[in-house]
């Protein structure tokens, strides 16, 4: 079974995502995009099987997103994807691809609608906010 997670260990968001995708019993592939980002083939690919247009999968915050002019309506999807390659960064994240779908998981309890394994116990977020119960059971 193939689970891949692109993913920021800087990132809570993709910490509590790797954590549920290991708490299902799955070591998955991580990708650590920042370093190794992908191609722009591969990333819209992603994206178009995310559901996502490739504005709502480009991360503003904390990214270069303005002094790049990227907020301009003028920009192509080709052209914001180039710069998600040339930016990792500006790559939102953790997607997770498994055998039942690709998501963007934001938030990060997401990924429990794509694993192809059941939690096998209790998890809670860094935050203390519990997302399955003691019988692996998603609480919301």
């Amino acid at each position: 079974m193939s689970v891949t997670i692109y993913h920021n260990p800087n990132c809570g968001t993709s910490r509590n995502t790797l954590a549920m995708i290991r708490n299902a019993g799955i070591e998955p592939t991580i990708i650590e995009y920042l370093s190794n980002p992908p191609t722009q083939a591969a990333l819209a690919e992603m994206i178009t099987a995310a559901g996502l247009t490739v504005r709502e999968a480009i991360r503003q915050k904390g990214t270069p997103y303005l002094e790049l002019g990227l907020d301009s309506s003028l920009i192509t999807d080709q052209q914001l994807l180039q710069k998600m390659v040339e930016h990792p960064l500006l790559i939102n994240r953790p997607f997770v691809i498994t055998p039942l779908g690709t998501k963007l998981c934001r938030p990060s309890e997401l990924v429990l609608d794509i694993l192809p394994q059941p939690q096998r116990g209790a998890f809670s977020k860094e935050d203390g906010e519990w997302v399955v119960d003691e019988n692996g059971v998603r609480i919301k």
